[in-house]
């Protein structure tokens, strides 16, 4: 390589460090991911605190990854190149059968965070056992790379999420646990998740409240009690956005009972609806949010379906698509979401006149909440 070969490789090398330095500082920043469906890390900031004790350099970092020029694209092409090398997975997720991508939340149930928060749900089970006896349910939905192993790439080893549940199921008092793998692994060959997301399809939320409301005391329901639609077929969820890549994206359906009661729903926005359902959600990436329109901490339902029954329901983004099958069966239906809600929960109980309580959300999301000690407030 001669001098004038040189430089041009120098100069070549500058430009590609200082053209994407310049861009990452002069283009406009970014507060919101939509593809991501997450807030973004804004410029950290600056004192002697932060430098000297080391946050800043690691906010910065953060910042400078979130706010990259073209980040969604980089992403995007990265994920492609490892699939041309045969790569059977990616970022924690697994490249499967029919279109599926399956995240594999490695380590999330071998810690010690894991094993508190069985303890925490225990011991809130203890505290009201006696006065909702018959009326107490737990519910933990184990995730897609449990009930779906028979799609997964050869090879593929995750960690048995049942040896979890089991943790968890004896654990809690007598005649609380409700096994919600064994139905779902009865119809693990129908679509019971999305291919591009990591929720639950409708499908499966019926499939648990038809066996739930039996044991409840409820008449049996059976899908041609309801009008099933299908809202969308252009969502592409959470996985889809972590890999950046083009892929065939989900539908979602959702189930409306035909003789349901009239109801209104309250999300603490000081604006009454009458719809679980807000559709505007369906123009935005977060079609998920369809669903009450997101997270809210206190989500308050009341119907005239005059049962003299009302429940809590303490929940993740799981109970979303399996809330709105209560509304035939109970007077009240409160959800709460203690991962945002601030206040005692124990007086949120007391104060609510509730026949049920019902906790229910996913394996992971379970395993990995920091939040789970506040069941004990």
């Amino acid at each position: 390589m001669n001098k004038r070969q040189s430089w041009n490789v120098i100069l070549l090398f500058g430009i590609l460090i200082f053209g994407f330095s310049a861009a990452t500082v002069l283009a406009p920043k970014k507060e919101f991911s939509e593809s991501e469906n997450r807030a973004l890390a804004q410029f950290p900031e600056l004192s002697l605190e932060t430098v000297f004790s080391g946050e800043f350099e690691s906010d910065y970092e953060t910042y400078l990854s979130d706010q990259f020029p073209g980040r969604d694209g980089w992403i995007g092409l990265k994920t492609d190149a490892e699939r041309a090398m045969l790569r059977q997975d990616s970022k924690d997720i697994y490249f499967a059968e029919d279109g599926y991508l399956i995240e594999k939340h490695t380590g999330s149930f071998e810690t010690d965070l894991a094993e508190e928060n069985i303890r925490s749900l225990a011991a809130f089970f203890e505290t009201y056992k006696e006065a909702y006896e018959g009326h107490l349910t737990a519910m933990v939905v184990p995730n897609a790379v449990d009930i779906l192993r028979d799609k997964l790439p050869p090879y593929a080893a995750p960690y048995d999420q049942e040896l979890y549940l089991n943790q968890i199921r004896e654990a809690l008092p007598d005649g609380v646990w409700f096994d919600t793998s064994s139905i779902l692994r009865e119809h693990k060959d129908e679509e019971l998740y999305y291919r591009t997301d990591h929720h639950w399809q409708t499908k499966a939320a019926f499939y648990i409240w038809q066996a739930w409301a039996q044991e409840q005391g409820f008449s049996r329901p059976e899908e041609e009690d309801y009008t099933i639609e299908t809202v969308t077929e252009a969502f592409e969820g959470t996985i889809q956005s972590k890999l950046g890549i083009d892929v065939q994206p989900d539908s979602i359906q959702i189930y409306e009972q035909k003789d349901d009661p009239f109801y209104t729903v309250d999300r603490g926005t000081g604006e009454e609806s009458y719809s679980v359902y807000e559709r505007e959600a369906l123009n935005t990436k977060s079609k998920y949010d369809l669903y009450f329109g997101g997270n809210y901490a206190l989500v308050k339902i009341a119907t005239k379906a005059d049962t003299g029954r009302r429940i809590l329901l303490i929940k993740d983004s799981y109970a979303h698509c399996f809330a709105p099958f209560l509304i035939s069966e109970f007077d009240q239906i409160d959800l709460v979401d203690i991962r945002y809600y601030n206040q005692n929960l124990s007086d949120l109980i007391a104060s609510g006149d509730y026949t049920d309580l019902l906790f229910l959300y996913n394996a992971s999301g379970f395993a990995e909440d920091v939040s789970m000690t506040r069941l004990l407030l």
